[in-house]
């Protein structure tokens, strides 16, 4: 009977949020639109690398080469092989996380037996790579770019594409997978003495962020209509984990309100530039960033969740 009452709550709560989501993607404007669309695709970014370095404890900059291949796999076949159609572009969406999380399985396999910094220099050299191979791929339109992408990627795509990427890694993180990425972040060298084959998870969990970060890539690529090997330079990966880390290594929700709110901070602080004529946007963000770190420096939530929280269990609780 509670199983029953459960799974109709979670049926209701679907039938709303599909409900507003329809009237916000028809009544505002274009230019808040894209915003949320840009934090959507964030919150897969995010998540997917919480999952490798908060998780799991491994440290990776190298998320924005995956996420390059996922844009320029997902475009080609766009631009050069299917179209716009839409059951194409979910063909297209999950060739290029496909791809991506390929990648990350050859590049997890040899190279996550290293720890700590040397694991962070192997996966940054492979993005800078990444890049530097598509800047030199005529078949990708090389240094001009890949242009006229089909403009698919809209709020309701976006929106399906977080709550399953949420869904896949919560119900990850609860199932026995999850608590060995857990033990393997604690310490692995006792995760190893209890049986834990360290490598396998460590390279399942390499492969899943990778195969998440190709997803958001495909959908930013469609969103722009436009990609440029230099998007996906090494300050996109480090602005992917800025996120994590503000919003609080392992914590899932953490993760998604720091991309929300790092998406929109940057806007906000727009029209100071316009009264001042001067670009302080950045100097604030930094400022921002480095004050929390000081004042809470396990991030917004820490390791916890929002529902963890005394306010949330007692909503749960009735």
């Amino acid at each position: 009977m509670w199983t029953y009452l459960k799974r109709q709550q979670a049926y209701l709560i679907l039938g709303v949020f599909l409900v507003v989501l329809s009237f916000i993607h028809t009544h505002i404007s274009p230019y808040l639109r894209q915003l949320l669309i840009l934090s959507g695709i964030n919150i897969i970014l995010a998540n997917g690398l919480n999952l490798i370095s908060g998780i799991t404890g491994q440290l990776s900059l190298g998320h924005a080469g995956f996420m390059a291949i996922g844009a320029y796999a997902s475009a080609y076949l766009s631009v050069f092989v299917t179209g716009p159609e839409s059951f194409a572009f979910l063909l297209n969406i999950l060739a290029g996380g496909c791809l991506a999380g390929f990648f990350g399985f050859i590049l997890g396999l040899p190279t996550l037996r290293l720890k700590g910094d040397y694991l962070a220099i192997v996966t940054l050299g492979f993005s800078e790579m990444i890049r530097v191979i598509l800047l030199n791929m005529d078949s990708v339109g090389g240094a001009r770019g890949l242009p006229q992408i089909p403009h698919n990627t809209d709020l309701i795509w976006t929106a399906g594409a977080v709550g399953l990427s949420l869904i896949f890694i919560y119900r990850m993180m609860k199932s026995y997978i999850g608590r060995a990425f857990l033990a393997i972040r604690e310490n692995e060298l006792a995760a190893q003495s209890c049986g834990i084959n360290i490598t396998k998870y460590k390279v399942i969990s390499f492969t899943s962020g990778a195969f998440l970060a190709g997803i958001a890539g495909a959908l930013f690529a469609h969103q722009l209509s436009y990609i440029n090997p230099s998007i996906f330079g090494f300050i996109k990966s480090f602005e992917i984990l800025i996120m994590i880390v503000l919003g609080g290594l392992g914590s899932l929700s953490g993760a998604t309100l720091a991309a929300i709110i790092l998406t929109f901070l940057p806007e906000a602080l727009r029209p100071l530039q316009q009264i001042t004529q001067i670009d302080f946007r950045m100097i604030i963000y930094s400022s921002l960033l480095i004050v929390m770190m000081l004042t809470r420096p396990s991030g917004l939530l820490g390791k916890r969740e929002l529902w963890d929280f005394k306010i949330f269990g007692a909503f749960r609780r009735s």
